[in-house]
Parts: C-alpha cells; structure tokens; sequence
C-alpha cells in the first residue's frame, strides 16, 4: 500500500481540503452561530467536522482503495443558518436524527439501488456541471488579478508539457511564490491553538426534527451524496454505496453533539482527488483522499489557526488553482455525457440545469439535473 503513495497524491488531497474549507468554512460558523453557539462550540463544530472527516476519508479509502472523499453537508449548513428559533440542544437532537436516516438509507440499501438507476451518461454530465463552475471562477479571476492567475496557468501549461505528473504542485508553488513576492499573503493572523470539544445535551424535539432534521437529510442526500455517488461512477469506480454512505451518518451520529452535523461523499473537492493529476494510474489515487483526511485531521485539531491559513491566501489563487486542476476531469466528464448519441440531448440538459445553480425547494441544481435528464430520457422518442 505505501509503495502506491506519492507526492502528486498527497498535493491533490491538500488542494482538496483547501478549495473545501475556503469555499464553505464561512457558512459553518454562520450555521454555529444562528443556533447560538459560543465561540468554544463554534471551534468544537470545526473539530467533531474535521475528525470525522479525517476518519472517514482516510479510513474508507484504505479499506476499499479507492478514492473516496468526505465533506461537511455545504447547503446542509446553509439550511441551519437560516433556520430561526432554534436552540442549539435542540438542533443537536435534529441532526442526530438526521443522522440516523442516512445511515439507514445507506445500509438498508435504498439509496445505492436508487443510484443504479442513473445512466452513465447523466452522472457524467452531472458532474462536468458540477466542476465547470470552478472553471470559469478561474477564468473570471483573470480579469481581478492578472499577474497571479497568468502566472498559475504559464506554469501549469509547461507542467503539463515538461512534467506532467507535477503539474498541478507546480501550480500551487508558483501562486504561493507569486502572492508572496506580491505580499498577499496575510500571515500575521495565524496563531496556533489547540481545540477543545465542547458536549452539547440533545433535545429532541418534534418541532425542530420537522423543521430543521428532515430537511437536512434530505438536501444532504440530494445535494450531496447524490452528486457524490455520481462523481465516484463517472470516475469509472465501484466503491460500494451502502456501507460507504452508512459509515458516513454513522460517524455524524457519534459526532453530532459535539458539533458534527453532517458528513456526506464529497463532489467538487473529490474529483480532484479522482483527477489524473492525483496519479496517472487510477488505482493509486485512494492516496489522495487517505492524505486529505489527515489534513482534514490537523484542521480539526487546530481548527482555528488553520481556517486563519486558508483565509490567509489569496482568493485567486484557490479557486484558480482549482480550476486547473479539475480540467482534466471536465474534459472526461464532457466526452463520457455526450459519446452516446441517444443519450445526448438527456446528458446536456443535465449539464446545463446542473450549472445554473438553480435552487428550488431548498434542493440544489445537482438534484435538479438530474431529474431534468431523467425526465427527457424517458420521453425521447424510440
């Protein structure tokens, strides 16, 4: 197992944790903190997170090797941050329930029957829809910081062609060099501090299961671990569906009152662990997502001081960086949807709803995508 490591591997599972924490850590403490929460369970939200992202990332990639990536529910957190009346006792009670669902639905084996029902070609659009976004993120960049993203894509660009399977390390230094030289890199905030768990009572109470750990679950599942699942198949893995996503509400449950509301099967930060830059061989990728739970493990441990890091860097450089990175995946994505070409026009609607963004019902364009393509898989003409 450790002659598969690598560095490109190791770099791949970092990228994954930094584009994951600089992209959502903010709505994090804005879901701790519309429930109340002191600043200690605000930083015990970051650490049961952190740990049980670690675990399960590290752990479920050794055992099936296979590159499976974890993440804390994004619009989860959006839901509880705009949730009113709630107290913390209370919303803890919420997501323990929520956790008991979706590790029902994963063991149980309803959800990974319900995925085996998408075609290839609606995941594969599925999830170019999904990292497109980040793309043109990088592209627009352009236009706010010249000098730092021409300089990422100058190096990616002789990576590519000189040393392929450091192209994207390549990248990360010369953006670290560039912001550096430029004096953008804000490091005067960073001081290390160890977190403390903070245990918080649950109450369950049946207004706020209704409200806030229905919900949950369910754009936890839509949003999340539906697109995810999606991510490992177009990615041409087979990991297992039920225990992965069982072990996942699992560790939410034991977590959940200390600030663990919802771990979930990571996308966007995944398939850059799936990518070719993780490895040229698929089968050694697992390395990527087992090296970003132990990075998951150190921002749980100094939560605080790690999430003043990532603040600390350039907003150009992340969501450069991880437009270049992810290239190669969107390219896959794109050619996987539309190579059949009965499934075309299904695999394009996909894509498309899946890019707008749209939300309805609280339910993110993910979800909507593919019921979009569904649907018009179902009324093509035969």
């Amino acid at each position: 197992m450790l002659k598969d490591l690598s560095l490109p591997a190791i770099v791949a599972g970092f990228i994954a944790v930094l584009v994951g924490y600089t992209s959502s850590v903010a709505i994090v403490f804005a879901a701790a903190q519309a429930l109340g929460a002191t600043p200690n369970q605000t930083a015990s939200w970051l650490w049961a997170l952190g740990l049980g992202m670690a675990v399960t990332s590290t752990g479920l990639s050794l055992w099936y090797r296979r590159p499976v990536l974890t993440a804390w529910s994004t619009p989860g957190a959006a839901l509880i941050a705009a949730s009113h009346g709630l107290a913390l006792p209370e919303a803890t009670g919420a997501f323990i329930v929520c956790a008991l669902l979706i590790a029902l639905a994963g063991y149980s084996g309803l959800f990974e029957r319900l995925m085996e029902r998408i075609p290839a070609a609606i995941a594969q659009a599925l999830l170019a829809g999904i990292l497109v976004r980040f793309a043109l993120d990088a592209a627009l960049a352009t236009a706010v910081d010249p000098p730092l993203v021409l300089a990422m894509l100058a190096a990616f660009l002789a990576g590519r062609r000189w040393w392929p399977r450091y192209a994207v390390p390549g990248v990360l230094l010369c953006g670290l060099a560039v912001a550096a030289v430029g004096g953008r890199l804000a490091l005067g905030g960073v001081t290390l501090a160890w977190t403390q768990p903070v245990w918080t009572t649950p109450v369950f109470a049946p207004a706020a299961i209704i409200s806030l750990g229905l919900p949950l679950f369910i754009v936890t599942m839509a949003s999340q671990n539906l697109p995810g699942v999606a991510a490992q198949r177009a990615a041409g893995y087979d990991t297992p569906v039920s225990p992965v996503v069982g072990t996942t509400g699992l560790v939410s449950l034991l977590l959940a009152p200390l600030g663990g509301y919802a771990i979930n099967l990571a996308a966007i930060t995944a398939a850059l662990c799936m990518s070719p830059e993780a490895h040229d061989d698929p089968r050694r990728r697992y390395w990527a997502s087992a090296s970003a739970g132990v990075f998951y493990l150190a921002t749980g441990l100094a939560g605080g001081a790690v999430v003043a890091l990532f603040s600390a860097l350039p907003r150009s450089l992340v969501v450069t960086l991880a437009g270049l990175a992810l290239l190669g995946t969107i390219a896959g994505g794109l050619h996987g949807a539309l190579k059949d070409e009965s499934r075309r026009d299904a695999a394009l609607l996909t894509f498309l709803v899946t890019l707008s963004g749209v939300s309805l019902l609280g339910i993110g364009s993910a979800f909507w995508g593919v019921v979009a393509g569904a649907a018009a898989l179902l009324l093509r003409p035969r």
